[in-house]
């Protein structure tokens, strides 16, 4: 699109051809009211209050699109006649609670009744029941509910659940005498509304998704109310920490609302995290998985003491990437002085990965983001079962088929009907484990510039295809003429004649004939269904942008390097641009600061995770830590983006800077690390109070910097090898965490109940002999366990999935580094 200049009450300001006027005011700090809208989803046209007049038309700036030389006019005699009816009649019988509500003081119907200047109302209407239902996580209030239909627009344009609609309210219709008397959108709005309140896709009163509670914070009033929240706090004493969400790698931008405990505890304590709704959505885990501080540290000295004694007889540091990037700079500053070996296989086996793809593309980091996601038209995932890996990359897909018509291709093993219910124009392919390899070679085989690449590997693209003869029935029209026999009166007569007349029709014939079509052996390998090219062929029209995402099953498979060669070959040989899932909250900031090693050595500290000496910010090991949400620190995203985050709540207890600093090192706090971080691998030297940690209102993100893309020296071999025919077959297992549940650090939340166990779809249990809640031994040749069943209805097939956020489960034990395995299953 290109750039424009059009007119608002004046002002000429820039915009893009196309984008929406109300987007256009917004990006240039003009008012414009609105209810019903929200960036980055579809128009709804519910409230109408956003009407503009455009060229001396009236619109709705919300859905009424920029042309170049645009003349605009926020508001008219007739447009404030309009917006004033509008808002008295969305004050019809909203109850009189404000003082109780759990939204007064943010609520946009308090705001824009005082904006607006209602005083009176003209408009009356009976009443209907409105009771309140509890679902679950959610508190729906329809007495509360004015419909703008926002929660709607979220769960099916932002998140991709479709859980929420409009369902009759039972009221009466409306007096006849308002249609002639009111303005003509307030009355068509209150038409509408005086039909409608929210209900549950499934027909029930019992709310199955993935309960991110996304509906809730774009609520513009109290109908819509997280449950932990009902009647806990005023708005206005809620002090607003800006954070970085420390769950997985998206690294969502988020504010935790404090204050204190209660009139006997001074204490802070978090009632609950708020977004930027418009410009990015949490999970259920960011959104609802905030109380994991490690609450009862304290200064112990004796703990303390016998932590330095361990470092100093240590050998190796073994930690997670839950962890901010100054914490790992310091870890690197140890190995450095004191030859420590570092141990993360989980980042380990992502910087490799990230080595291996430099090696061809000539650049130390991929080269999109999840952003560019949600801009894209045509979408492939492949490696990564998205909607628990990083819900954001979930939501991108989504809202890019949703609001940018486009369409997508999941290569996964694990079938999800989350993912298969985004629409008609995602096509899935659950192909066998270790087959990674044989989807990404599909995507250069439909995608490469076969004169482009290289040599050897359009030939051995080109051995997958051969030709076939199939036998077709095409339906043959054809224009068939009859003389039929009519009677017909004659004129002269008087009486009744028949006559022949001729006749038309078109007559459908079907005829069978062999045609010679190409046959993709990669298709067969993946098990792809029969009509795949014939659905991508429609799927493709009209797509020129194009994204590719990878996850972190590529990272630990054994043949990751091959992979991460070919997913360079993918994002320098086609249209895709190349965007990398790290696994965890900081693996990319991990995988960029530390030298990592593959051994350990004889004596281990362990950082939040099992060692000789334990670190844990859990509060379950030999000295205390802080958590994320009690730290000041940066974390690098999924986005190549350093955030900031900051402390929510206090914390008494030794940091890891502290036993540093009495080894040798002076630092005052961690944070003053964050300037050092290693420009060589893309980071800047910026202090960490100057990091910002905001949007702005055209939804530009304003939050600390994104890395540098650091160009390495590539090597002039581009060749990749062939793929091999090995897969897993059998009982599959897979390494993976249910939705809402990442690390140890969200199984502690109070809000966060998901159940321990193993995984199993309602179709793997309706075929086989295991019930929900049974014991059973799982077994591979690398351990076994023994857990209850749990049934998961966000996942479909016969594989199983072993959680990693119980750390008593132990599920890593049963893999080799790959995620998938195979397994045996029995009662015990």
């Amino acid at each position: 699109m290109s750039k424009i200049v059009i007119n608002i009450d004046g002002k000429e300001v820039q915009t893009q051809e196309g984008e929406y006027l109300l987007n256009a005011a917004r990006a240039n700090d003009i008012f414009i009211p609105a209810i019903c809208y929200l960036t980055r989803c579809s128009p709804t046209l519910a409230c109408r209050i956003c009407l503009v007049e455009a060229d001396g038309k009236q619109v709705y700036a919300c859905n009424a699109k920029a042309k170049d030389g645009m003349n605009i006019t926020t508001t008219t005699e007739n447009i404030e006649k309009e917006r004033r009816a509008i808002m008295e009649v969305y004050d019809v019988n909203h109850p009189l609670q404000c003082g109780v509500c759990d939204q007064s003081g943010e609520c946009e119907l308090q705001n824009y009744t005082l904006e607006i200047g209602v005083d009176s109302q003209s408009y009356t209407v009976k009443d209907v029941d409105r009771s309140s239902h509890d679902w679950g996580h959610l508190h729906y209030d329809p007495g509360l509910c004015i419909v703008c239909e926002r929660c709607v627009t979220a769960c099916k344009d932002m998140i991709g659940d479709n859980s929420l609609k409009t369902i009759a309210r039972g009221a009466d219709a409306l007096d006849a005498t308002f249609k002639e008397s009111m303005p003509k959108d307030a009355y068509a709005m209150w038409n509408k509304l005086n039909k409608s309140v929210i209900g549950l896709t499934n027909g029930t009163d019992v709310l199955d998704c993935t309960s991110c509670g996304e509906c809730a914070a774009v609520c513009p009033v109290g109908a819509l109310v997280d449950t932990h929240f009902i009647y806990k706090s005023n708005a206005w004493e809620l002090k607003q920490i800006p954070a970085t969400c420390g769950h997985c790698s998206a690294g969502c931008q988020i504010s935790y609302d404090v204050k204190h405990t209660s009139v006997d505890n001074p204490e802070d304590k978090i009632y609950r995290v708020m977004n930027e709704w418009n410009y990015v959505s949490l999970c259920g885990a960011g959104r609802y998985g905030f109380d994991y501080q490690n609450a009862d540290a304290t200064k112990d000295e004796a703990a303390f003491n016998k932590a330095i004694e361990a470092f100093k007889k240590a050998d190796t540091i073994k930690f997670t990437s839950t962890i901010t990037n100054e914490e790992a700079f310091l870890l690197q500053k140890m190995k450095e002085k004191f030859g420590y070996k570092l141990i993360n296989d989980e980042a380990k086996a992502f910087q490799d990965f990230l080595n291996y793809y430099s090696e061809v593309s000539g650049t130390k980091l991929y080269g999109s983001d999840l952003e560019k996601v949600h801009n894209a038209n045509f979408v492939v995932s492949v490696g990564s079962a998205l909607k628990t890996d990083n819900p954001n990359a979930r939501y991108a897909l989504n809202n890019s088929m949703t609001v940018n018509k486009g369409a997508g291709l999941y290569f996964h093993p694990l079938k999800d009907p989350i993912i298969e219910g985004l629409g008609k124009s995602i096509m899935t392919v659950a192909h066998a484990p270790l087959q990674e390899e044989a989807a990404l070679y599909l995507v250069l085989d439909l995608f490469g510039d076969k004169e482009k690449l290289p040599r050897e590997i359009s030939e051995y693209l080109a051995s997958f295809h051969s030709q076939k003869t199939i036998t077709v029935t095409e339906v043959v029209k054809e224009k068939v003429v009859e003389i039929v026999k009519e009677m017909k009166l004659n004129e002269e007569t008087g009486e009744e004649e028949e006559i022949e007349v001729e006749k038309s029709k078109m007559v459908s014939t079907k005829v069978e004939k062999e045609v010679v079509v190409d046959d993709n052996k990669l298709l067969e390998i993946l098990g792809a269904d029969d009509k795949f090219m014939e659905t991508l062929e429609k799927n493709l029209k009209k797509k020129d942008n194009f994204q590719l995402m990878v996850g972190p099953d590529l990272y630990t498979h054994p043949k990751a390097k091959n992979l991460a060669r070919l997913v360079a070959i993918i994002e320098k040989y086609t249209d895709f641009e190349l965007t990398m899932i790290p696994a965890l909250t900081n693996s990319l900031g991990v995988a960029l600061i530390n030298e990592l090693d593959d051994e350990a050595g004889e004596y281990t500290i362990g950082y939040n995770t099992e060692a000789d000496f334990v670190l844990s910010a859990l509060g379950d090991g030999d000295i205390d830590m802080p958590a994320i949400n009690q730290q000041e620190g940066t974390l690098t995203s999924v986005n190549k983006r350093v955030n900031p985050t900051n402390a929510a709540i206090s914390y008494d207890g030794f940091e890891l800077n502290d036993i540093a600093n009495a080894l040798g090192f002076d630092a005052e706090n961690v944070i003053d690390y964050t300037v050092e971080l290693p420009t060589a691998t893309g980071f800047k030297s910026q202090e960490f109070d100057s990091l910002p940690n905001h949007y702005e209102n055209d939804g530009t993100e304003v939050r600390g910097y994104v890395l540098e893309n650091v160009a390495v020296k590539a090597s002039d071999d581009e060749n990749v090898e062939k793929f091999s025919d090995d897969k897993l077959e059998g009982c599959i297992i897979y390494l993976a965490n249910p939705v809402r549940q990442f690390t140890p650090f969200t199984h502690k939340t109070t809000e966060l109940d998901e159940e321990s166990g193993i995984y199993m779809s309602e179709e793997y249990l309706n075929n086989s002999d295991f019930n929900a809640g049974e014991s059973v031994k799982v077994k591979t040749k690398q351990g076994e366990l023994t857990a209850k069943i749990v049934s998961d209805n966000k996942i479909a097939g016969e594989i199983v999935v072993l959680p990693t956020f119980d750390k008593n489960l132990n599920s890593e034990a049963l893999f080799s580094g790959y995620r998938f395995n195979v397994a045996s299953i029995e009662k015990v």
